[in-house]
């Protein structure tokens, strides 16, 4: 299993770039939980529309920044392009660290710091996703983006709890600080590589390269599939940020240790399925489908939970039917579009998945204001079964896909494939 599932650390370029990214996620998850609480607690008096426009603006550039970001990750070296967002990314927790330790940070500021945080991770994500191809190859793409998921999600699983006791022992402005240091973590990883094994993209060049990577995604119904899928999860499914720490806060009445507790105990289920997904030969949509279905029910529950010990066990279903979603998602794209088209492509596809956050976040918000912090979640709920139903629609109506329930001894639906023109990526 372990050389099936961990393929991508026989090269020392990949094992770098993991341990430095290790690092630095720990740190940003760290970040996030103390930006939450901060807001939540210390700058307003458990505002749900506050925390959800800092989330919002977070994401935001992501949505003004993506064509400019993919094209400048297909036309410059990645190396350079991620050491300077990762520096930026530095200084600007840095900056909001010592305005709150010499309390002079204000929630004006705070929403200026996240919004030009928001727009160095813009720059960073595909530049970051379209990288990891360079670095292992087409063969390895899959299982090197299952780990990047298991990595990102080991960093949740001790992130937020770490945070949360030391919010109690040092305060955010302290938190903030030690998020700034574990950027050096991967700017490191990424100099001390071997640049000649290093397969870089062909350099794009030349006008109108803007307009080329938007009418290549127009005409791949394929990829418009998985882009309205991620749409709708991220926009309202994956806004645990908020949603965990409304639960916490309103509903259990909970303090900064337990609400960091609820990230990490997530992570486990999260951390699960992106080993899975790492050993997963080929991607699927069937996968994606049959997770969007355990999403909707492990999340409907978790929004009923009764108690804080039941919500948390919960949330170990919901992280792990989400994160088979996505990195099942992402490899699907990254291996359907051609190296020179990579970044652009990604960069569509991280503004759409992340994008709608500036949309969802402060509509969560309000409708956490309104209804209480349960319908946050149920909106999610929801949001999965819509895109289960767009997915099945399409695959029926264009993808040469018919399912039938079959009666017998053991009744089970039968997905087959008709006509000339099936979906790629389905199989029965």
């Amino acid at each position: 299993m372990a050389s099936a599932t961990f393929r991508s650390f026989t090269g020392r370029n990949f094992r770098l770039f993991f341990l430095g990214a290790l690092v630095s996620n720990v740190g940003t998850w760290m970040g996030r939980t103390a930006q939450a609480w901060l807001v939540l607690v210390e700058l307003t008096e458990h505002s749900a529309p506050a925390l959800g426009l800092v989330t919002a603006l977070q994401f935001l550039p992501m949505v003004l920044l993506a064509p400019w970001a993919g094209l400048i990750a297909d036309r410059f070296a990645k190396r350079r392009i991620l050491t300077l967002t990762q520096g930026s990314m530095a200084l600007i927790q840095l900056v909001t660290g010592l305005l709150i330790i010499t309390g002079t940070a204000t929630l004006a500021l705070v929403y200026l710091l996240t919004f030009l945080l928001g727009a160095a991770s813009a720059i960073d994500a595909p530049a970051r996703q379209a990288f990891v191809s360079e670095v292992v190859g087409p063969d390895l793409l899959s299982n090197a983006i299952g780990l990047n998921s298991a990595n990102f999600n080991a960093a949740r699983l001790v992130g937020p709890g770490l945070a949360g006791l030391l919010i109690a022992v040092i305060g955010t402005g302290g938190v903030f600080l030690l998020s700034a240091v574990t950027f050096a973590a991967i700017i490191t990883s990424l100099w001390a590589m071997n640049p000649a094994l290093i397969d870089a993209a062909p350099k794009v060049r030349g006008r109108g390269r803007l307009r080329e990577g938007l009418t290549y995604v127009a005409h791949r119904p394929d990829i418009l599939l998985i882009f309205a899928i991620v749409f709708l999860l991220g926009t309202f499914g994956m806004n645990f940020q908020m949603t965990t720490a409304l639960m916490a806060t309103t509903v259990y009445e909970r303090g900064p240790k337990d609400y960091g507790i609820l990230g990490s105990v997530m992570a486990v289920g999260s951390l699960a399925a992106a080993l899975l997904a790492a050993r997963r030969s080929r991607p699927r949509l069937r996968t994606i489908l049959l997770a969007l279905a355990a999403f909707a029910l492990a999340n409907t529950a978790a929004a009923l939970a009764p108690s804080y010990e039941l919500f948390a066990v919960l949330l170990v279903p919901v992280g792990l039917a989400a994160l088979t979603v996505l990195p099942t998602a992402n490899s699907i794209v990254q291996l359907a579009v051609e190296p020179e088209m990579r970044g652009r492509v990604m960069s569509l596809y991280m503004a759409i998945f992340m994008g709608g956050t500036p949309v969802g976040a402060p509509l969560l918000g309000w409708v956490g204001e309104r209804y209480g912090a349960r319908w946050t979640l149920l909106a999610g709920s929801l949001a999965a079964v819509l895109a289960l139903v767009i997915a099945l629609v399409h695959l029926v109506g264009f993808g040469g896909v018919r399912v039938r329930y079959r009666r017998g001894v053991t009744p089970r639906f039968a997905v087959t494939r008709v006509g000339a023109t099936p979906h790629p990526e389905v199989t029965p």
